[in-house]
């Protein structure tokens, strides 16, 4: 049996294993749908995101995790069906979360209400390279050939969007698995979502996006606050500030197809660490690709015959 890599990793590992499990987006606002499963369909297109982080760049072991993410409306049932995969890596410590999501629309106002749940799994593995720290004995907590373990995983969530705003309550890992072969106990993280389109002027060339994602898992809190500015429904500059963590700024472009049938978004953001972590990270990198497009059901043709016009 070995140690622990360093003493600095064993902390990070001890922490997400005791706290915050669930992967963290700085650009959140387009991965709506891998916190709260009453997003999918609510917005009537056919959704693919993907997003890929490196985190605390120049740090050995830093976390690196990449997000798929599909979703899709059920017209004739009000519903939407969605699906997310993510793989997280720290360290020796390996990541893996897969949910098939369902959420049931119901119009309010202006607007649409999903209700959503998910079902899925929950893998977490640990490696066996490992190098000793202590000169003294070994530890038997970490099995030399490693080891990995799953378990279920459910959640729920409430979703409202309405052409300007969107707002959401959701709770993730609501079984709280034990894996004891990994010694890991998921914890319950609980979300708040909310964001809202400001236009500036009569044209909607100018638009301010303000977002906010507070995150908790009972113990800790994490507050994000974003704001983007879209111009002329193209370009977006913004900056997201996290507590106790980072000031990110971001930038993105995208691509609207003619007659709104489909929209291609690009974007990416820098992490500029600001807790203790800064003497040794020169920061975070993170880029986002979404395609979001519809489906229109062709017009029902009718054929009239009369023989007076034959």
């Amino acid at each position: 049996m070995r140690g622990l890599i360093t003493a600095t990793l064993g902390i990070v590992l001890f922490s997400t294993a005791s706290a915050q499990q669930d992967p963290q987006f700085t650009q959140y606002m387009f991965d709506r749908l891998s916190i709260n499963s009453g997003v999918a369909g609510t917005n009537g297109n056919i959704c693919a995101t993907a997003i890929l982080r490196q985190q605390w760049s120049g740090f050995e072991g830093a976390p690196k995790t990449a997000l798929l993410n599909f979703h899709a409306p059920l017209t004739k049932i009000s519903s939407g069906i969605g699906l997310t995969f993510t793989s997280d890596e720290l360290g020796q410590q390996k990541n893996t979360i897969a949910r098939l999501h369902y959420s049931f629309h119901r119009k309010v106002g202006v607007g649409t209400l999903g209700i959503g749940l998910y079902a899925g799994m929950s893998g977490r593995s640990l490696g066996n390279k490992w190098v000793s720290v202590d000169p003294v004995g070994d530890d038997n907590s970490i099995p030399d050939n490693g080891s990995s373990q799953s378990g279920f995983d459910m959640g729920a969530g409430l979703y409202y969007v309405s052409p300007t705003f969107y707002a959401g309550f959701s709770v993730t890992q609501l079984p709280e698995t034990e894996l004891k072969d990994v010694s890991i106990k998921n914890a319950r993280h609980y979300y708040l979502l909310a964001g809202y389109d400001w236009a500036i002027g009569g044209d909607k060339k100018y638009v301010l996006q303000p977002s906010t994602l507070i995150k908790s898992d009972g113990t800790s809190t994490q507050l994000d606050l974003t704001a983007n500015f879209l111009y002329n429904n193209m370009v977006w500059l913004g900056v997201s500030f996290r507590t106790e963590d980072a000031i990110a700024p971001m930038i993105g472009y995208q691509y609207s197809q003619p007659n709104g049938k489909g929209m291609l978004r690009l974007g990416y953001s820098y992490d500029v660490t600001t807790s203790e972590l800064s003497n040794y990270s020169s920061g975070s990198h993170e880029l986002m690709l979404n395609y979001c497009f519809k489906i229109e059901k062709k017009p029902d043709l009718q054929i009239y015959r009369n023989v007076r016009f034959l």
